[in-house]
């Protein structure tokens, strides 16, 4: 790896824990798990990202915003 490389790759990590800590702040006061999720979803956050980020598993994040996202499609067709 050349010095440009991994002074790149460093770079890139610092602006990971940087956006990571930007997300987690920006959720800190929902009150719920659920809240966290649909707002960080709709930031455009991976479900792997959320479920890293709040600690919780890839699948929860998925069920709860496929679960958003049903409710969502429901309300629409009434």
């Amino acid at each position: 790896m050349s010095k440009d490389s991994t002074l790149e790759q460093a770079l890139l990590d610092k602006i990971d824990v940087l956006i990571r800590l930007q997300a987690v702040t920006s959720v800190a006061n929902f009150d719920s798990q659920k809240d966290k999720i649909l707002f960080l979803g709709k930031a455009g956050v991976s479900p792997k990202d959320i479920a890293e980020i709040l600690g919780t598993s890839a699948n929860t994040v998925s069920v709860t915003l496929s679960r958003a996202r049903n409710t969502s499609a429901n309300k629409g067709k009434k």
